[in-house]
């Protein structure tokens, strides 16, 4: 992604929804379901994630196959997915039906002053957020969202393999990967190392050796989740490519993420 690409013509807002009975979680290349991977329909909202794609910035062509992605991981694992572009969706009303908000590769200013009001009302009564990718690319007029989302984009090299360096292996974004994850993608920089935010929890670090173009002085957060301001906050900087929803490992990555920002436990899987 390169903001300095002319902004792209907003798609057709377009909705989907999957309703998906309980049962295994059969993701791609995974035999059984983790442990924390417990019904959601026994918690308050947590059967329903809205996902938010709206752009007003660079548009990346691997929006639908991370709205497919995860749709299909909400059909496998019991929990309904909305899908929209439109802002209108963020009131206070409809943001009550949904456990999780994911901001998919966002970019730009999406929501209006109302919007940002319900959203910020919604954090506080405890709703998630995953942000995805270029969800960092987003709302830099909004200090509220700078906090949610941790840190906001700099800049970013080639797409090109790295290694991932993984800190925390008792998170379900993490609890399935070794200690380190080789794998090709859009590696952002960050404005701000998330690391110095006393909120936030890193889960997952670029090795900047592995790589080139890396600009944060070798300590490099790619992955990381908090609390924020009574709410659950995730965040990942994979995702750009449109490879990345069909391998294994990341989807399992998104999911664990989205799992916690619906408030699902986070404790008792493993690799």
């Amino acid at each position: 992604m390169h903001r300095n690409r002319p902004d792209l013509p907003a798609p057709t807002q377009r909705r989907t929804m999957v309703k998906a009975a309980a049962g295994a979680l059969l993701l791609t290349g995974a035999a059984s379901a983790p442990a924390w991977a417990t019904s959601a329909r026994s918690r308050p909202r947590a059967g329903r994630v809205l996902v938010f794609s709206r752009t007003a910035g660079f548009r990346h062509d691997s929006i639908p196959d991370g709205i497919a992605t995860i749709t299909n991981l909400g059909a496998q694992s019991g929990f309904a997915v909305d899908a929209t572009e439109d802002a209108a969706a963020f009131t206070p009303g409809n943001l009550a039906r949904y456990a999780a908000v994911v901001f998919l590769s966002t970019t730009g200013d999406v929501l209006d002053t109302g919007g940002q009001t319900a959203f910020e009302g919604y954090v506080a009564a405890g709703g998630g957020y995953a942000g995805v990718h270029a969800a960092a690319d987003t709302e830099y007029d909004w200090p509220f969202y700078g906090g949610l989302c941790g840190a906001w984009f700099q800049s970013h090299p080639a797409i090109q393999q790295a290694t991932i360096k993984v800190e925390d292996h008792a998170h379900p974004a993490t609890g399935h990967l070794g200690d380190t994850w080789v794998r090709t993608d859009e590696w952002y920089n960050y404005r701000t190392n998330p690391r110095d935010t006393a909120t936030v929890h890193v889960l997952a670090a670029l090795d900047e050796s592995s790589y080139t173009g890396g600009t944060m002085n070798g300590d490099h957060p790619i992955s990381w989740y908090q609390t924020y301001k009574g709410g659950r906050a995730f965040y990942t900087g994979l995702g750009h490519t449109k490879e990345s929803y069909a391998e294994p490992a990341f989807r399992r990555h998104l999911l664990g993420g989205i799992t916690y920002a619906m408030g699902l436990p986070t404790t008792g899987h493993g690799r």
